[in-house]
């Protein structure tokens, strides 16, 4: 079993989910308690990986950063070095892929929660961000940890999106999936067998996790 492999997919997976949650909460809070009108355009675009084919959103990732491009001469510039073909290339595509996965468990939970508790703590004179962290937050945690572990469990098991912008280049953008696809490539049956045994008890484990906090997060 390739473990170089599975080391950096579990440091993809780990960044990708902080990622998500540094960006995704605020945004799932907003699109939980907004009613401006294009809220529903920032839902769909939010949406959209969950539909495209995840080789067309690498395509469109790996085209639009890079060295010919704003993005990646700016990158360039910045950090002497480029986003595709890199470990931080497939972890901003990663972060796009999985998005929706965590941010639409996010706002699921926040719209769960009473509005008078949070006019109550408003009328209080706690802040927005105070209430949100004394308030939503806590009612709302397993809404929220089922959006940080189905991040961390896709990411896991991604293929399309890895292999198109960051190639398949060992230590750097290989992951455990990728692994796989070559030892089957190479009919080396026995260690493809291993890492998908592997990938098999996780899926089922992360899906009881899943289930048990989706229960715990519906209202009495």
């Amino acid at each position: 079993m390739d473990w170089v492999a599975i080391g950096l997919t579990v440091k993809l997976a780990a960044l990708t989910t902080l990622v998500l949650a540094i960006v995704g909460l605020p945004l799932a809070y907003w699109l939980a308690t907004t009613r401006r009108r294009w809220r529903a355009v920032v839902d769909a675009a939010v949406a959209v990986p969950l539909l495209l084919p995840p080789t067309v959103l690498g395509f469109y990732v790996l085209m639009s950063t890079g060295p010919n491009t704003a993005v990646g001469r700016l990158y360039e510039r910045l950090f002497d070095a480029t986003l595709p073909f890199s470990f931080t290339g497939i972890l901003l595509a990663s972060v796009l892929y999985n998005l929706p996965f965590a941010v639409r468990p996010f706002a699921s939970g926040f719209a769960s929660v009473d509005r008078r508790l949070i006019e109550a703590a408003r009328c209080l004179g706690a802040s927005g961000p105070r209430t949100f962290l004394t308030v939503v937050l806590p009612l709302s945690w397993p809404a929220v940890l089922a959006g940080l572990v189905l991040a961390f469990a896709h990411t896991v098991g991604e293929f399309g999106v890895v292999l198109m912008v960051g190639g398949n280049i060992p230590g750097v953008t290989r992951t455990i999936a990728l692994a796989i696809y070559d030892d089957v490539q190479a009919l080396d049956y026995a260690p493809a067998n291993e890492a998908s045994a592997l990938l098999v008890v996780f899926a089922v484990a992360v899906l009881g996790v899943t289930y048990s906090l989706q229960r715990r997060a519906l209202p009495l």
